[in-house]
């Protein structure tokens, strides 16, 4: 960039702008000078440096040193510079010996060729004018410039180079014009197996640099020999050319001339010069020396760095190329020779780690060839990157080719130890592959913990290894817990934008819908698909309202799918403008057709058992209703004769259903007294209707004169021939004589009378009997039991003494307790407070209590 010429009087704008445009050229040519300046002095620096170090001498003496060598070899400052930085030799040797006498220092020439002789004075920087590397003097017409004047621009433009591909392109522009007339520039770096890298191009074209990114040492590579011989190569006949090297380019005779220089730097050649030209023409001898200096002054600009073995660096820093974005040695993208010619060596015992990057390079994951550094003593040290695949990257976020150089425990130090170190040693030592379980490794960068999970592999490949390596991010593990959580809830999301019509859904709303994936997603005008008619108003409805003020949608709609009817829970909210008009939808569907079946089945079983709820209640109703008018309750004891009877009758705490217990005492023709208490099993008005037909039929049989027995018989034959339902019953049946004052009693199964007297209780041993309605030939037989005054003789159900998961004498042995102490003294006794002793807060059944007694005063 340079500054203009700013015409004031012809511009036609005003003055003040003129005046400002002078002032914005002026700071920008001083901008340029300035910077030029800087870059100069840098280059000066660095060579001074050198000097002072080789030879103990002071930064003045060695800023007359280089000032003297480029007098008196008619070079400018800055090239001389440049090439001293080139010459560094392996051996120290002083550059100059400040003695006085000596006016010269022995100097290292050039490869291939005598120092040539050089004129005493130079042409100054030509103005920037026509072609690059022409001179326009005065007038119109344009010479060639000199060799020292070539020399001099050229080092003066590659001060500002930033990287080698920065160098290739400045080179070009200075070779492009006579005497060189160069069309293209290739810089190859020379790696530690002796292979070639393209550091950079000009003028080749994107396919030539891809194809010759990476090139191995194999034979027939003339660039590889200028390396190895350390002479320069001249190939000025394509036809002859062709039978020999292979040559770059398509057609190979688009260049018709070419020259592979090698550059020198520390007296080895580290990289190698090419120029092509279409000139059918051979390099006369004043190119020849004119190109061996430009080799020179390249060394100087190109400096071997450490930390990538055959990486060129910019005066010894990497830098990134402002052209094509090239960064040291480019990434290498595989190289094979044209057809016909020999192929690549087979196996990485030949030797090169190049090879094994070409394979590395078309790997679709992560991989590294780790070649061992060992001790003296054979002991494995390190292990260092000599190639890595395009995918390969590290905690620090460098990746593919940058890796290539560094050393594991330096750049890594908590490998150092772990299974994965230990797990590299075994396989180098027995081939055995290493495949490591995932482990966390841990790295601080820029002051921050970096956490990562790896699995690595390891195998064995000649004296090195080829590791791969699979990460599991946080990323990724997020993103399968959230298939998962798809999954197992049987949910997916979607996204609609409303602007451009994309539509984007997880795979799990294709299950949802039972859509195959291929049939792509639904609009949103047509989601979910086949709605049933009855739910289609009110699903159509919601979706205008969303669309229109943007409401959140939580929507139950069902769907005809292929395997039958799908219940969806659709959510749903708009995204709006600026202005609130709904731009996206996004949202979730939810398959919950088996938790709306459940919750219909269980809907329906409730309301079944309301239904029977309300049915058992009515006939509760009923039943009780007709219990209270088949079974009159007395609201006080009874007057029988000379007996007072006590009366209760307690229904259990369950309202849907009445017992089939009941009673009777009433007096007979003659002066007797009949009792009876009984239990009819079951509930409900069966059990109702089967303790009317005993009841009124043992009453009947006994007032007509039958015996107890035989009243017990027919009561049997009865519930035996009841056709509607076989029922069964318990039953105590008494007859008392005022006369003597004996009760005499039969019982069918139930449990025995308790007799109370002078304050103890003891139960009547039963005569035989057997449970109403269980056979066809019962047994049955009398007991007789004299009262005496004061006696309570209790006739009971079982309701009074039986409990769940209890025996029954532990009922009978409670009953006989709590007699003992409310119906001991002399009186009546409350037989409310015998219940309330006996029966328990949830009673199960119902009970029916007489309680006989004949007073004192009898």
């Amino acid at each position: 960039m340079t500054s203009e010429p700013v015409k004031d009087k012809e511009s036609g704008v005003a003055a003040d702008v003129v005046a400002l445009a002078k002032v914005v050229a002026a700071l920008r040519a001083e901008n340029e000078r300035l910077r030029h300046q800087a870059s100069t002095a840098a280059v000066l620096e660095r060579a001074k440096g050198l000097l002072m170090a080789r030879s103990g001498c002071s930064a003045t003496e060695a800023h007359e040193e280089l000032a003297r060598r480029a007098r008196a070899d008619g070079r400018t400052l800055t090239e001389e510079c440049w090439i001293a930085l080139g010459d560094i030799p392996q051996a120290a040797q002083p550059l100059f010996l400040p003695a006085q006498g000596v006016t010269d220092v022995p100097r290292v020439p050039d490869q291939g060729s005598p120092e040539p002789s050089r004129p005493a004075t130079r042409r100054g920087p030509a103005p920037a004018a026509g072609r690059a590397g022409q001179v326009r003097e005065s007038g119109t017409t344009s010479r060639t410039p000199s060799r020292t004047a070539l020399l001099g621009d050229l080092s003066g433009a590659l001060t500002g180079a930033t990287c080698p591909q920065d160098v290739a392109e400045r080179l070009l522009d200075h070779l492009a014009g006579p005497p060189v007339r160069a069309d293209a520039v290739l810089l190859f770096s020379r790696t530690a197996h002796d292979s070639l890298e393209l550091a950079g191009h000009a003028g080749t074209g994107a396919a030539v640099a891809a194809q010759w990114r990476s090139v191995p040492p194999v034979g027939g590579i003339a660039a590889l020999d200028a390396v190895r011989r350390g002479e320069a190569v001249w190939l000025e006949d394509p036809a002859r050319d062709a039978q020999r090297y292979h040559l770059i380019g398509q057609p190979p005779q688009k260049w018709r001339t070419r020259a592979w220089l090698p550059v020198t730097t520390g007296g080895r050649v580290t990289a190698a010069l090419g120029v092509l030209r279409t000139v059918d023409a051979p390099f006369d001898e004043d190119v020849r020396e004119l190109l061996r200096s430009v080799a020179r002054l390249c060394a100087g600009s190109l400096r071997t760095g450490g930390a990538r073995p055959g990486a060129l660096r910019l005066n010894g820093q990497p830098g990134p190329s402002k052209r094509s974005g090239l960064s040291g040695a480019p990434e290498p993208s595989g190289w094979c020779p044209p057809a016909g010619r020999p192929g690549c060596p087979e196996g990485p015992e030949d030797g090169t780690a190049a090879l094994v990057q070409a394979v590395l390079d078309v790997l679709p994951g992560p991989a590294v060839l780790l070649t061992p550094l060992r001790s003296p003593a054979g002991d494995v040290e390190d292990f260092r990157i000599d190639a890595a695949a395009p995918r390969s990257f590290d905690v620090a976020g460098r990746r593919g080719r940058q890796l290539v150089g560094l050393r594991v425990l330096e750049c890594y130090p908590t490998v150092a130890g772990a299974d994965a170190w230990q797990g590299y040693l075994r396989t180098l030592t027995t081939g055995t592959p290493y495949e490591g379980e995932p482990f966390t490794y841990e790295e601080v960068v820029a002051g921050l913990p970096q956490r990562s999970t790896y699995s690595v592999r390891a195998a064995k490949l000649g004296d090195a290894l080829v590791v791969t390596w699979t990460g599991h991010g946080d990323i990724a593990r997020q993103q399968a817990l959230l298939a998962d959580l798809q999954r197992l809830g049987n949910l997916g999301w979607t996204d609609w934008n409303l602007v451009t019509g994309a539509i984007t859904w997880s795979p799990q709303v294709h299950a949802v819908l039972d859509r195959d994936l291929e049939s792509g997603p639904l609009p949103l005008d047509a989601f979910p698909g086949d709605v049933l008619p009855e739910d289609a108003p009110d699903f159509t409805r919601a979706r205008r309202q969303l669309l229109s003020t943007g409401a959140r949608v939580d929507h139950l709609v069902r769907i005809t799918t292929r395997g039958g009817v799908r219940h969806l829970r659709v959510v749903a909210e708009a995204v709006p403008d600026a202005h609130g008009t709904p731009v996206e939808v996004h949202g979730f569907v939810q398959d919950v057709t088996a938790q709306r079946t459940a919750e219909l089945a269980l809907t329906e079983s409730r309301q079944a058992v309301l239904a029977q709820r309300d049915v058992l209640r009515a006939e509760r109703t009923v039943a009780a209703r007709l219990q209270h008018a088949l079974l009159p309750l007395p609201e006080q004891s009874l007057n029988l004769g000379d007996l007072r009877v006590g009366v209760a009758y307690l229904p259990s705490h369950d309202d849907l259903n009445v017992g089939g217990d009941w009673y009777s005492a009433l007096e007979m023709p003659g002066g007797g007294t009949l009792f009876a208490v009984g239990d009819v099993a079951g509930h409900g008005i069966d059990a109702v209707a089967t303790m009317a037909q005993l009841r009124f039929t043992a009453k009947g049989m006994i007032v007509t004169g039958s015996s107890l027995t035989g009243a017990l018989h027919r009561l049997n034959t009865l519930l035996l021939h009841t056709r509607d339902h076989h029922a069964t019953a318990t039953l105590v049946l008494g007859r008392y004589d005022p006369a003597d004052r004996c009760l005499t009693w039969v019982h069918a199964g139930h449990p025995p009378p308790l007799l109370v007297r002078h304050g103890k209780a003891e139960f009547l041993s039963p005569p035989e009997g057997i449970l109403l309605g269980a056979t066809l030939q019962p047994s049955f037989g009398e007991a007789v039991c004299r009262i005496e005054p004061g006696d309570h003789l209790l006739l009971y159900t079982d309701g009074l003494v039986e409990r769940p998961g209890e025996h029954l004498d532990e009922g009978l042995g409670r009953l006989a307790r709590a007699a003992e102490t409310e119906l001991s003294a002399d009186g009546p006794g409350s037989l409310d407070t015998l219940l309330s002793r006996l029966l328990p807060d949830e009673q199960r059944d119902d009970v029916c209590l007489l309680d006989i007694h004949l007073p004192a005063s009898a």
